[in-house]
């Protein structure tokens, strides 16, 4: 541990929500949004988005349309609907301060065991188990000898890392800063830097000759071009751009009339992401973000 995080206090990037003065409520908008979205596309979107809403107050009292306009293109835009919702309750059960109890952030819309512990952690220097992708790989690979850890996360899997983390606060919160960016940057899922590691000497992959992953046949690739996700993007593209309301017919200047699209549109509507207004029987309908 201690090398990890040596090699941290040498090499960790200079990051806007690891600032002195970054708050809470950055801390956790920072981990909504680098859910599946690299670090490069989420830090100009942060700096933005907390220089528009500042605390959870300024959130909650924004109109949603903003707030979708606003997450532009990083994906997943239900995120950005929870985080809304996350920071109304936040106003609403907590005096507009985000909670340092990790059952107080699990119980908050849109938050899982890894963002509240996160949260915990980095926001208020609380011992949490912080396993996110890369500290599983980083486990994974020094611990367990293994290329890549199994697709899914289980309980001895937890119970391994829990055993890791320091007992003290501010031990615990530096090695989950450490770990996580020992993932990022050198102990990466393609191409692994093993000659920059601090644990190359004692890591158990290595020691072995790195062996190939064993899960291999169990992990699903992620297509895009074609998918619902890739109509939903469109459509929701389309929506952002335009201040007024849609008419359905031009949406297909998103993507054509298909039944794939009528599915991604549905979906938009079930989630809210999207509303539908249609004045007249006869017309056909619009569309809009919410709010």
């Amino acid at each position: 541990m201690d090398r990890v995080v040596s090699w941290y206090d040498e090499h960790a990037r200079d990051l806007p929500w690891r600032a002195p003065d970054r708050t809470p409520w950055g801390v956790l908008v920072s981990e909504v949004m680098l859910q599946q979205t690299p670090v490069v596309r989420v830090e100009p979107a942060w700096r933005a988005w907390m220089g528009r809403w500042p605390t959870p107050a300024d959130l909650a009292a924004a109109p949603t349309a903003d707030v979708l306009r606003a997450w532009d293109r990083l994906g997943y835009p239900r995120r950005a609907l929870r985080l809304q919702q996350c920071a109304q309750v936040v106003v609403d059960r907590h005096g507009g301060q985000v909670p340092d109890d990790e059952a107080a952030l699990l119980a908050l819309p849109g938050i899982g065991s890894y963002t509240a512990a996160a949260v915990r952690s980095f926001a208020f220097g609380r011992r949490a188990v912080v396993l996110d992708t890369n500290v599983r790989r980083v486990l994974a690979r020094a611990v367990d000898g293994h290329a890549l850890p199994a697709p899914a996360q289980t309980r001895a899997e937890v119970e391994r890392a829990a055993a890791l983390v320091p007992d003290d606060d501010a031990s615990a919160a530096r090695w989950a800063q450490a770990s996580m960016e020992l993932g990022a940057l050198v102990c990466t899922a393609r191409a692994p830097r093993c000659d920059e590691c601090p644990l190359v000497s004692s890591c158990a992959w290595v020691a072995a000759g790195r062996p190939a992953d064993l899960h291999a046949h169990r992990r699903r690739t992620q297509a895009w071009a074609g998918t619902d996700r890739q109509v939903r993007g469109r459509i929701m593209a389309l929506l952002r751009e335009s201040p007024v309301h849609v008419p359905e017919p031009v949406l297909d200047e998103a993507w054509s009339a298909t039944p794939q699209r009528a599915r991604a549109l549905a979906g938009l509507l079930a989630d809210g992401l999207v509303v539908e207004h249609q004045p007249h029987p006869d017309e056909p309908p619009s569309y809009a973000l919410p709010g």
